[in-house]
């Protein structure tokens, strides 16, 4: 391809302040993504990044070449896409704003044409996707907006940082639609224990999500923590947010009317986050520590008088459009406010508040600090909204204005530096039907041709002790779990239970699930049991799923079978979203989780919301009482392939995963439901990893009360720690436990007596007995003990 020359006009060399500006990008002048430095240090011949090395002559001699146009993640044809959108070769800031627009962060170019598939609607959908976040109707003119979304490159390069501002920027999206947020999760998945950055990450992300959530005054009420060497080169960070708002008081982020003031709010622009989202858009290679500047940093006391300044003003009639700034900062916000209202967007950059010296209008189109937000103001209001902004201590500041000619203008320094068709920067990025091989399945694994382990006992402590199966107290306890004063359960349970503040009775019940090794086996299925487990943990507290949001994390999809993988689970998630009346309505796409090629787990991660109407009749983990009857509902456990069991006594990983009976999980969970509200049931577990033994450890321990199992059938080793799906276990009282067997039975519903409750161990008569108090030792050291240097690996298998 020929190489094009740039406008020079389009660069600003800032003298006296290169130096600053070298250290703040990475060594690379210009303020161009760190991963250009070698770019720059090829044209000069040095490797030297210094006032002296002739900035001025480089400036004026900068060309287009395919090493740069690589840089800013386009390929050859994109660019010449650009060239045939345009008309003409683009200024440097140009490139930058191409470039973040259609990265596959910002445009999900090999996602759209398959996420079209999924069910969005529902009788209490009021926004589906499309906008910072889905919103779903609660009833009594209240609903929740919620959304999960992924930070995970930024969180493997600078993990405190990363994981802090992927909890700001997913606060954000709700607040911004005039939600004030009630709850958090996040779902996080680091490496084996054994490598030699796992614990780093482990301890940075956690206080990152911490050190924010705590600060802002968010509890986080649920999540989770998993370990595979898949995850070594790459962690995930999924944060989810949900908010409470008045359903006549929901605020979008389509621009509407001309010549209307466009106004910046929040924090001050700086250099950090300058190419985030198209960092996040490519695979981990040798130049990773290059990549460290385009990682945020956030400021969570920033963000709650944000909050609360936005709050304040959308109560004074003053918003027309808000939109948050997040990846690709005031690019992204502001094309997608002005395409959405078929209008355009004029940006004086001279007008933007800034808190570093001498930033170019190129750094300043794509830096990613935090806590910003863009708004369309109606102007007669000016006055009133800025003396609320004033008050809280944050900028309020006229940056620019609508326009009816459908361009997006940037003025910088008195110089128009870019002038682009606003519609095309979001409508024309590509859209790619990636080619993608379908998955093979993995074979079944028959348990009757597995052996029994030779200590039932041993093999029961030596799960709730591993890695993926111990208690998360150790993670938890560094969130504030409390804060509102509004949690009616903390995490360790099936789902985080919040109340609604003002309602006499009502709840919401958050969940996020996923289970990788599944979807590894097979993504149709693992994407199906994603949504069902998700679905299941909010019906075991009792909550009426209403709604989920997706995070969808894969690696390269230039790669068929990565993009197989992508394609099944997708399928599996919409048809399990249609057979539970469990849409989606919010979500997120994290694609080229890769490090030297070697690509994570499929994880496709599903963040649920559900309503409790009675908050006085719910389900919990340790609602069990000596005495009661702990009865399955559902099959007998049979299936071992890609279970726990076999992970962690076997040593293998490999067989089909469990089948996922939809019309069953839709028939045992709604019976469940019926249980729970109505009073006759006030603990309740779901089975998934480990399967009944596991469920009814976990029952044990939080109930401070052992239990005796009854006489399995089949199999011992299937029926204690196979994982088939759409089971729970319920305790009941003795003297209803007939009458709920006898209404099963007449339900065509599988319902064993599966233990009593009672004693201070676990007991199967001839076979095992394990001290609850050895139980509860084992599950709850494996965190402290590992994070405190005393693990260096995993143990070995009983």
């Amino acid at each position: 391809m020929p190489t094009r020359r740039l406008a020079a006009a389009a660069i600003r060399l800032s003298p006296g302040s290169e130096t600053a500006d070298a250290e703040e990008t990475g060594g690379c002048p210009f303020g161009l993504p760190a991963s250009t430095l070698g770019f720059y240090r090829s044209r000069r011949g040095t490797d030297a990044a210094s006032p002296q090395d002739g900035y001025a002559d480089l400036m004026s001699d900068i060309a287009i070449t395919p090493d740069l146009i690589a840089a800013h993640g386009l390929k050859p044809d994109e660019y010449e896409r650009i060239l045939t959108l345009i008309g003409r070769e683009p200024t440097i800031t140009e490139l930058g704003i191409f470039s973040a627009m259609w990265n596959e962060h910002c445009s999900y170019k090999s996602s759209k044409r398959w996420l079209r598939t999924l069910p969005t609607t529902g009788a209490r959908v009021i926004q589906g996707p499309g906008e910072n976040a889905g919103v779903v109707d609660i009833g009594d003119g209240d609903c929740v907006v919620f959304k999960m979304e992924s930070h995970n490159h930024p969180s493997f390069i600078e993990p405190y940082q990363g994981a802090a501002t992927g909890v700001g920027g997913i606060l954000r999206d709700v607040f911004t639609m005039g939600a004030r947020p009630v709850a958090a999760m996040n779902a996080l998945r680091f490496g084996a224990p054994d490598h030699p950055k796992t614990r780093h990450l482990v301890a940075g992300v956690v206080a990152g999500v911490g050190g924010y959530g705590n600060s802002f005054g968010v509890p986080t009420v649920g999540g989770e923590v998993n370990f595979h060497p898949r995850y070594n080169g790459n962690c995930l960070v999924n944060a989810f947010a949900a908010g409470l708002a008045k359903t006549d008081a929901i605020f979008y982020s389509k621009a509407e009317g001309v010549g209307l003031p466009v106004v910046y709010l929040g924090a001050k622009t700086g250099r950090d986050g300058v190419g985030g989202a198209t960092m996040a858009s490519a695979e981990f290679d040798e130049t990773i520590e290059e990549k460290r500047p385009t990682v945020q940093v956030g400021d969570p006391f920033t963000e709650k008088c944000l909050l609360e300044a936005c709050l304040e003003l959308m109560q004074t009639g003053a918003v027309i459009a808000i939109q948050d700034m997040g990846a690709a900062g005031l690019t992204c916000s502001a094309v997608e406010m002005g395409a959405k209202g078929d209008l355009g967007i004029e940006l004086d950059l001279d007008r933007v508040p800034v808190r570093e010296a001498a930033m170019t209008a190129y750094e300043m189109m794509l830096s990613e600090s935090q806590e910003r937000m863009l708004m369309v103001l109606k102007p007669e209001k000016r006055q009133e909204a800025e003396a609320i902004f004033v008050k809280w201590g944050l900028d309020f500041a006229i940056v620019g204005r609508t326009t009816d000619d459908l361009r997006f203008r940037i003025l910088w320094e008195g110089r128009e530096v870019a002038n682009l068709p606003i519609k095309q920067l979001g409508d024309e990025a590509p859209e790619y039907d990636r080619p993608w091989i379908e998955p093979v399945p993995a074979k079944v694994i028959h348990a009757a041709d597995l052996a029994e382990p030779a200590d039932y006992g041993a093999a029961i402590l030596r799960l709730v002790g591993s890695p993926d199966l111990s208690s998360r107290r150790w993670v938890f306890e560094q969130y504030d779990t409390l804060i509102q004063g509004n949690s009616l359960q903390r995490p360790g349970g099936d789902a985080g239970v919040v109340r609604v503040d003002g309602h006499a009775t009502k709840a919401l019940a958050f969940s996020s699930d996923v289970t990788p090794r599944y979807c590894e086996a097979d993504p149709y299925q693992g994407g199906a049991q994603a949504v069902a487990e998700c679905w299941r943990n909010l019906t075991a507290v009792g909550a009426t799923p209403l709604a989920a949001t997706d995070n969808l994390n894969f690696g390269n999809p230039e790669k068929p079978e990565i993009m197989g993988q992508l394609v099944k689970a997708i399928e599996g998630i919409g048809t399990a979203c249609r057979a539970l009346d469990f849409p989606i309505v919010s979500g997120n796409v994290s694609l080229y989780n890769e490090t030297f090629g070697q690509a994570i787990l499929p994880t496709p991660t599903i963040g649920g919301v559900g309503l409790i109407e009675d908050r006085s009749r719910t389900a919990r983990i340790g609602g069990m009482a000596s005495g009661d009857v702990l009865l399955m509902i559902g099959r007998e456990g049979s299936h071992l392939g890609s279970s726990i069991y076999l992970r962690e006594i076997e040593g293998r990983e490999d067989g089909a995963a469990p089948l996922v009976d939809l019309a069953e999980e839709k028939r045992h969970g709604d019976f469940v439901r019926s249980l729970i509200q109505a009073g006759r049931v006030a603990a309740c577990h779901d089975l998934s990893d480990g399967g009944l033994a596991i469920a009814i450890a976990e029952m044990c321990m939080a109930s401070g009360i052992g239990a005796t199992l009854a006489p399995g059938r089949g199999l011992l080793h299937a029926w204690l720690f196979g994982e088939d799906q759409g089971r729970y276990v319920v305790a009941v009282s003795p003297a209803t436990a007939d009458a709920v067997t006898a209404e099963c039975n007449a339900a065509g519903i599988p319902c064993h007596t599966v233990a009593t409750a009672g004693g201070d161990a676990l007991i199967l008569p001839g076979r095992f007995s394990v001290a609850l108090a050895d139980l509860t030792v084992a599950h709850e050291s494996w965190f402290p003990n590992y994070m405190a240097g005393e693990i260096a690996e995993t143990p070995a298998a009983a």
